[in-house]
Protein backbone atom coordinates (compact mmCIF):
# COMPACT_ATOMS: atom_id res chain seq x y z
CA UNK A 1 0.00 0.00 0.00
CA UNK A 2 1.43 3.55 -0.83
CA UNK A 3 1.31 5.96 1.80
CA UNK A 4 -0.07 9.79 0.34
CA UNK A 5 0.69 13.48 1.46
CA UNK A 6 -1.01 15.96 -0.04
CA UNK A 7 0.05 19.37 0.97
CA UNK A 8 -2.20 22.57 0.39
CA UNK A 9 -2.12 26.29 1.70
CA UNK A 10 -5.66 26.89 0.94
CA UNK A 11 -8.01 28.20 3.56
CA UNK A 12 -10.75 28.65 1.29
CA UNK A 13 -12.32 25.65 -1.04
CA UNK A 14 -11.56 26.80 -4.16
CA UNK A 15 -10.36 24.41 -7.98
CA UNK A 16 -7.47 22.87 -6.04
CA UNK A 17 -9.36 21.66 -2.79
CA UNK A 18 -12.18 20.34 -4.72
CA UNK A 19 -9.94 18.34 -6.74
CA UNK A 20 -8.44 17.09 -3.99
CA UNK A 21 -12.17 16.65 -2.21
CA UNK A 22 -13.08 14.54 -5.89
CA UNK A 23 -9.90 12.37 -5.21
CA UNK A 24 -10.65 11.25 -2.17
CA UNK A 25 -14.05 10.20 -2.67
CA UNK A 26 -13.13 7.94 -5.65
CA UNK A 27 -9.61 6.20 -4.48
CA UNK A 28 -8.73 2.92 -4.36
CA UNK A 29 -8.55 2.85 -0.47
CA UNK A 30 -7.05 -0.63 -0.78
CA UNK A 31 -4.14 0.97 -2.43
CA UNK A 32 -3.68 3.91 -0.99
CA UNK A 33 -3.36 5.27 2.03
CA UNK A 34 -4.12 9.25 2.10
CA UNK A 35 -3.68 11.94 4.40
CA UNK A 36 -4.11 16.03 3.97
CA UNK A 37 -1.91 18.89 4.97
CA UNK A 38 -3.98 22.42 5.39
CA UNK A 39 -3.59 25.54 6.98
CA UNK A 40 -4.56 25.87 10.62
CA UNK A 41 -8.60 27.16 10.23
CA UNK A 42 -8.82 26.12 6.64
CA UNK A 43 -12.67 25.31 5.57
CA UNK A 44 -11.31 22.37 3.78
CA UNK A 45 -10.41 20.19 7.34
CA UNK A 46 -14.04 19.31 8.07
CA UNK A 47 -14.76 18.39 4.62
CA UNK A 48 -12.19 16.01 4.52
CA UNK A 49 -12.94 14.25 7.68
CA UNK A 50 -16.61 13.92 6.37
CA UNK A 51 -14.70 11.72 4.09
CA UNK A 52 -12.63 9.37 6.85
CA UNK A 53 -9.48 11.31 6.16
CA UNK A 54 -7.03 12.67 8.74
CA UNK A 55 -6.30 16.11 8.53
CA UNK A 56 -2.94 17.60 9.79
CA UNK A 57 -2.68 20.88 10.32
CA UNK A 58 -0.19 23.30 10.40
CA UNK A 59 0.97 27.19 10.91
CA UNK A 60 2.37 29.50 8.01
CA UNK A 61 1.16 28.15 5.15
CA UNK A 62 -1.99 29.46 4.91
CA UNK A 63 -2.56 30.97 0.99
CA UNK A 64 1.23 31.08 0.48
CA UNK A 65 3.39 29.28 -1.90
CA UNK A 66 7.02 29.66 -0.08
CA UNK A 67 7.15 30.39 3.44
CA UNK A 68 10.50 29.33 4.60
CA UNK A 69 9.49 29.34 8.65
CA UNK A 70 7.19 26.68 7.38
CA UNK A 71 10.10 24.74 6.24
CA UNK A 72 10.98 23.00 9.16
CA UNK A 73 7.31 22.29 10.25
CA UNK A 74 6.55 20.76 6.97
CA UNK A 75 9.60 18.47 7.15
CA UNK A 76 8.60 17.20 11.38
CA UNK A 77 5.21 16.40 9.87
CA UNK A 78 6.92 13.99 7.11
CA UNK A 79 9.20 12.41 8.74
CA UNK A 80 6.54 11.39 11.20
CA UNK A 81 3.96 10.48 8.44
CA UNK A 82 6.72 8.96 6.31
CA UNK A 83 4.93 8.77 3.20
CA UNK A 84 5.98 7.47 0.22
CA UNK A 85 4.80 10.42 -1.91
CA UNK A 86 4.41 14.02 -0.83
CA UNK A 87 1.46 15.59 -3.31
CA UNK A 88 1.47 19.52 -3.20
CA UNK A 89 -0.74 21.28 -4.73
CA UNK A 90 0.92 25.01 -5.98
CA UNK A 91 3.12 24.99 -2.74
CA UNK A 92 6.80 25.63 -3.10
CA UNK A 93 7.51 25.02 0.53
CA UNK A 94 5.73 21.49 0.01
CA UNK A 95 8.38 21.00 -2.55
CA UNK A 96 10.98 21.51 -0.92
CA UNK A 97 10.13 20.07 2.43
CA UNK A 98 9.17 16.74 0.50
CA UNK A 99 12.51 16.87 -1.23
CA UNK A 100 14.68 17.75 1.94
CA UNK A 101 13.13 14.49 3.24
CA UNK A 102 14.29 12.27 0.32
CA UNK A 103 10.30 11.64 -0.75
CA UNK A 104 8.91 11.18 -4.32
CA UNK A 105 7.03 14.93 -4.72
CA UNK A 106 4.58 15.72 -7.24
CA UNK A 107 2.89 18.57 -7.93
CA UNK A 108 -0.09 19.81 -9.57
CA UNK A 109 -0.37 23.34 -11.36
CA UNK A 110 -4.00 24.30 -11.04
CA UNK A 111 -4.18 27.47 -12.85
CA UNK A 112 -3.35 29.24 -16.27
CA UNK A 113 -2.59 32.63 -16.65
CA UNK A 114 0.07 34.89 -18.26
CA UNK A 115 3.36 33.67 -17.83
CA UNK A 116 6.10 36.63 -16.47
CA UNK A 117 8.31 37.60 -19.34
CA UNK A 118 11.04 37.09 -16.39
CA UNK A 119 10.71 33.20 -16.65
CA UNK A 120 10.06 33.28 -20.54
CA UNK A 121 13.71 33.55 -21.01
CA UNK A 122 17.72 33.99 -20.55
CA UNK A 123 18.46 33.18 -17.09
CA UNK A 124 14.86 33.70 -15.60
CA UNK A 125 13.64 30.83 -17.73
CA UNK A 126 16.94 28.40 -17.24
CA UNK A 127 16.23 28.93 -13.26
CA UNK A 128 12.51 28.17 -13.27
CA UNK A 129 12.97 25.52 -14.93
CA UNK A 130 16.01 23.54 -12.91
CA UNK A 131 14.02 24.23 -9.55
CA UNK A 132 10.75 23.09 -10.87
CA UNK A 133 11.97 20.32 -12.35
CA UNK A 134 14.22 19.55 -9.55
CA UNK A 135 11.45 19.84 -7.03
CA UNK A 136 9.22 17.42 -8.27
CA UNK A 137 9.36 13.65 -9.87
CA UNK A 138 6.29 14.50 -11.89
CA UNK A 139 4.39 17.75 -12.58
CA UNK A 140 0.49 17.04 -13.16
CA UNK A 141 -1.37 20.17 -14.97
CA UNK A 142 -5.05 20.03 -15.37
CA UNK A 143 -5.47 21.51 -18.51
CA UNK A 144 -3.39 22.13 -21.69
CA UNK A 145 -3.19 25.48 -21.44
CA UNK A 146 -1.53 24.97 -17.77
CA UNK A 147 0.94 23.05 -19.53
CA UNK A 148 1.39 25.53 -21.69
CA UNK A 149 2.09 27.66 -18.98
CA UNK A 150 4.77 25.22 -17.73
CA UNK A 151 6.47 24.88 -20.99
CA UNK A 152 6.69 28.90 -21.60
CA UNK A 153 8.39 29.10 -18.18
CA UNK A 154 11.21 26.20 -19.75
CA UNK A 155 9.95 22.85 -17.90
CA UNK A 156 9.86 19.74 -20.42
CA UNK A 157 6.86 18.88 -21.74
CA UNK A 158 8.19 15.14 -20.61
CA UNK A 159 7.99 16.42 -16.85
CA UNK A 160 4.08 16.94 -17.75
CA UNK A 161 1.19 15.05 -17.45
CA UNK A 162 -2.13 16.80 -18.45
CA UNK A 163 -4.93 14.93 -16.03
CA UNK A 164 -8.19 17.07 -16.93
CA UNK A 165 -10.07 17.84 -13.78
CA UNK A 166 -13.46 15.62 -12.89
CA UNK A 167 -16.52 16.24 -10.97
CA UNK A 168 -19.39 14.44 -9.63
CA UNK A 169 -22.25 14.36 -11.58
CA UNK A 170 -25.43 16.99 -10.33
CA UNK A 171 -28.58 16.27 -10.73
CA UNK A 172 -31.49 18.37 -11.58
CA UNK A 173 -33.27 19.96 -8.97
CA UNK A 174 -37.38 18.99 -8.80
CA UNK A 175 -39.76 20.99 -10.61
CA UNK A 176 -40.90 22.57 -7.34
CA UNK A 177 -37.19 23.65 -6.63
CA UNK A 178 -36.87 25.08 -9.78
CA UNK A 179 -39.83 27.19 -9.73
CA UNK A 180 -38.99 28.20 -6.30
CA UNK A 181 -35.60 29.97 -7.40
CA UNK A 182 -37.08 31.24 -10.26
CA UNK A 183 -39.28 33.50 -8.49
CA UNK A 184 -36.74 33.91 -6.17
CA UNK A 185 -34.65 35.95 -9.02
CA UNK A 186 -38.21 37.12 -10.45
CA UNK A 187 -37.76 35.06 -13.82
CA UNK A 188 -40.99 35.40 -16.00
CA UNK A 189 -42.56 32.77 -17.96
CA UNK A 190 -40.63 32.78 -21.39
CA UNK A 191 -37.31 34.05 -19.62
CA UNK A 192 -34.27 32.31 -20.92
CA UNK A 193 -32.00 32.40 -18.15
CA UNK A 194 -28.06 32.99 -18.61
CA UNK A 195 -26.14 32.10 -15.75
CA UNK A 196 -22.07 32.40 -14.44
CA UNK A 197 -20.67 31.60 -11.76
CA UNK A 198 -17.18 32.88 -10.42
CA UNK A 199 -14.82 34.64 -8.74
CA UNK A 200 -16.65 38.03 -8.98
CA UNK A 201 -12.97 39.60 -9.93
CA UNK A 202 -12.22 41.54 -13.02
CA UNK A 203 -10.17 37.90 -14.95
CA UNK A 204 -13.46 36.35 -15.07
CA UNK A 205 -14.60 38.66 -17.83
CA UNK A 206 -18.26 39.43 -16.16
CA UNK A 207 -18.16 43.21 -17.69
CA UNK A 208 -18.25 41.66 -21.35
CA UNK A 209 -21.36 39.56 -20.42
CA UNK A 210 -22.88 42.41 -19.03
CA UNK A 211 -21.99 44.23 -22.40
CA UNK A 212 -23.72 41.58 -24.56
CA UNK A 213 -26.47 41.17 -22.28
CA UNK A 214 -27.25 45.65 -23.04
CA UNK A 215 -27.35 44.02 -26.92
CA UNK A 216 -29.64 41.57 -26.13
CA UNK A 217 -31.77 44.08 -24.54
CA UNK A 218 -31.41 46.86 -27.65
CA UNK A 219 -32.94 43.72 -29.72
CA UNK A 220 -35.99 43.01 -27.15
CA UNK A 221 -35.20 39.74 -25.85
CA UNK A 222 -36.63 38.51 -23.03
CA UNK A 223 -33.81 36.88 -21.06
CA UNK A 224 -32.56 37.39 -17.24
CA UNK A 225 -28.83 36.98 -16.51
CA UNK A 226 -27.76 35.60 -12.96
CA UNK A 227 -24.19 36.51 -11.65
CA UNK A 228 -23.38 33.96 -9.08
CA UNK A 229 -20.19 34.62 -6.30
CA UNK A 230 -18.65 37.49 -4.75
CA UNK A 231 -15.55 39.28 -5.24
CA UNK A 232 -13.62 42.23 -5.20
CA UNK A 233 -15.21 43.59 -8.53
CA UNK A 234 -18.55 43.20 -7.38
CA UNK A 235 -19.21 46.88 -6.77
CA UNK A 236 -17.85 48.23 -10.20
CA UNK A 237 -19.78 45.76 -12.17
CA UNK A 238 -23.01 47.14 -10.41
CA UNK A 239 -22.82 50.18 -10.87
CA UNK A 240 -21.79 49.21 -14.63
CA UNK A 241 -25.03 47.11 -14.68
CA UNK A 242 -26.83 50.54 -12.90
CA UNK A 243 -24.89 52.87 -15.86
CA UNK A 244 -26.71 50.17 -18.37
CA UNK A 245 -29.46 50.35 -17.16
CA UNK A 246 -29.73 46.78 -17.14
CA UNK A 247 -31.08 46.02 -13.79
CA UNK A 248 -33.97 44.71 -14.75
CA UNK A 249 -31.71 42.12 -16.89
CA UNK A 250 -29.03 41.10 -14.65
CA UNK A 251 -29.26 39.99 -10.90
CA UNK A 252 -26.16 39.38 -8.33
CA UNK A 253 -27.19 36.20 -6.22
CA UNK A 254 -24.07 36.49 -4.01
CA UNK A 255 -22.04 33.43 -2.75
CA UNK A 256 -24.36 30.15 -3.27
CA UNK A 257 -23.80 27.30 -1.85
CA UNK A 258 -26.51 25.32 -3.98
CA UNK A 259 -24.93 25.07 -7.27
CA UNK A 260 -26.86 22.52 -8.41
CA UNK A 261 -30.25 24.52 -7.67
CA UNK A 262 -28.73 27.53 -9.56
CA UNK A 263 -27.86 25.15 -12.69
CA UNK A 264 -30.86 23.96 -12.65
CA UNK A 265 -32.56 27.11 -13.91
CA UNK A 266 -30.31 27.95 -16.31
CA UNK A 267 -30.46 27.51 -19.76
CA UNK A 268 -27.11 28.64 -20.55
CA UNK A 269 -24.09 28.82 -19.17
CA UNK A 270 -21.16 31.45 -19.49
CA UNK A 271 -17.49 31.72 -18.84
CA UNK A 272 -16.05 34.88 -19.94
CA UNK A 273 -12.52 34.91 -18.26
CA UNK A 274 -9.82 35.96 -19.94
CA UNK A 275 -6.73 35.88 -17.07
CA UNK A 276 -6.81 32.92 -15.20
CA UNK A 277 -8.91 29.79 -16.32
CA UNK A 278 -7.42 25.79 -15.78
CA UNK A 279 -10.43 23.30 -16.18
CA UNK A 280 -13.21 24.86 -14.86
CA UNK A 281 -15.23 22.38 -12.13
CA UNK A 282 -18.23 24.97 -12.99
CA UNK A 283 -18.63 23.93 -16.30
CA UNK A 284 -17.74 20.51 -15.77
CA UNK A 285 -20.91 20.28 -13.23
CA UNK A 286 -22.81 22.45 -15.81
CA UNK A 287 -22.42 19.69 -18.47
CA UNK A 288 -23.19 16.64 -16.13
CA UNK A 289 -26.70 18.00 -16.04
CA UNK A 290 -26.87 18.51 -20.10
CA UNK A 291 -26.22 22.34 -20.23
CA UNK A 292 -24.87 24.35 -23.26
CA UNK A 293 -22.07 27.07 -22.43
CA UNK A 294 -20.95 30.03 -24.12
CA UNK A 295 -17.08 30.21 -23.03
CA UNK A 296 -14.27 32.61 -23.55
CA UNK A 297 -11.09 30.85 -25.75
CA UNK A 298 -9.12 31.71 -23.08
CA UNK A 299 -7.00 29.04 -21.46
CA UNK A 300 -8.42 25.80 -20.41
CA UNK A 301 -11.73 26.27 -21.59
CA UNK A 302 -11.09 25.22 -25.23
CA UNK A 303 -10.60 21.59 -23.52
CA UNK A 304 -14.09 21.52 -21.93
CA UNK A 305 -15.98 23.06 -24.35
CA UNK A 306 -16.26 21.88 -28.33
CA UNK A 307 -16.77 24.43 -30.28
CA UNK A 308 -20.64 23.58 -32.09
CA UNK A 309 -20.79 20.26 -29.54
CA UNK A 310 -21.38 20.97 -25.88
CA UNK A 311 -21.51 24.82 -26.70
CA UNK A 312 -19.74 27.38 -28.21
CA UNK A 313 -16.40 29.48 -28.37
CA UNK A 314 -16.15 33.39 -28.08
CA UNK A 315 -13.32 35.37 -28.70
CA UNK A 316 -11.69 36.57 -25.19
CA UNK A 317 -13.03 39.80 -24.15
CA UNK A 318 -15.01 40.84 -26.90
CA UNK A 319 -18.89 41.45 -25.44
CA UNK A 320 -19.48 41.68 -29.45
CA UNK A 321 -18.71 38.24 -29.90
CA UNK A 322 -20.09 36.38 -26.90
CA UNK A 323 -23.54 38.42 -27.45
CA UNK A 324 -23.33 36.73 -31.10
CA UNK A 325 -23.01 33.10 -29.98
CA UNK A 326 -25.75 34.22 -27.30
CA UNK A 327 -28.31 34.79 -29.44
CA UNK A 328 -26.85 31.15 -31.55
CA UNK A 329 -27.41 29.68 -28.81
CA UNK A 330 -30.94 30.88 -28.32
CA UNK A 331 -32.16 30.93 -31.39
CA UNK A 332 -31.62 27.44 -32.54
CA UNK A 333 -33.79 25.16 -31.13
CA UNK A 334 -32.62 22.21 -32.73
CA UNK A 335 -28.85 22.16 -32.62
CA UNK A 336 -29.80 23.59 -28.71
CA UNK A 337 -31.30 20.28 -28.06
CA UNK A 338 -28.12 18.29 -29.90
CA UNK A 339 -25.48 20.43 -27.56
CA UNK A 340 -27.46 19.43 -24.49
CA UNK A 341 -27.27 15.88 -25.08
CA UNK A 342 -23.55 16.34 -26.46
CA UNK A 343 -22.55 18.05 -22.88
CA UNK A 344 -23.84 14.83 -20.66
CA UNK A 345 -21.65 12.30 -23.66
CA UNK A 346 -18.78 14.54 -23.41
CA UNK A 347 -18.76 14.26 -19.44
CA UNK A 348 -19.05 10.78 -19.00
CA UNK A 349 -16.39 10.40 -21.69
CA UNK A 350 -13.72 12.54 -19.66
CA UNK A 351 -14.63 14.51 -17.05
CA UNK A 352 -16.07 12.15 -14.15
CA UNK A 353 -14.32 12.14 -10.65
CA UNK A 354 -14.07 8.34 -11.48
CA UNK A 355 -11.79 8.86 -13.96
CA UNK A 356 -9.70 11.66 -12.57
CA UNK A 357 -8.94 9.66 -9.17
CA UNK A 358 -7.88 6.50 -11.69
CA UNK A 359 -5.61 9.08 -13.63
CA UNK A 360 -3.55 10.64 -10.24
CA UNK A 361 -3.11 7.15 -8.82
CA UNK A 362 -1.02 6.10 -12.05
CA UNK A 363 1.06 8.90 -11.14
CA UNK A 364 1.45 7.25 -7.95
CA UNK A 365 1.76 3.53 -9.06
CA UNK A 366 4.14 5.22 -12.08
CA UNK A 367 6.91 6.82 -9.46
CA UNK A 368 7.56 3.43 -8.55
Amino acid sequence: MLKILNIISDRNIGGAGRCILNFLKYYDRKKFAVKVVVPKGSLLKPEIEKLKTKVIEVDGIADKSFDKKAILKLNRIIKKENPDVVHTHGTVTGRISGRLCGKKVVYTRHSVFPVSPRIKKGLGRMVNKYVNEFLADDIIAVAEAAKENLTDGGISPKKIKVILNGVEPLKKASQKEIEDMKAKYHIAEGELVIGILARVDAVKGHQYLIEAAEALKKEGRAFKVLIAGTGENEQALKSLVKQKKLEDRVLFTGFLSDVKGFLSILDIQVNASYGTEATSLALLEGMSMGLPAVVSNYGGNPGVIVHGENGYLFESQSSEDLARYLKKTMDDTEHYQYMQKKAIQIFQQKFTAQMYARNIEKVYEGLF
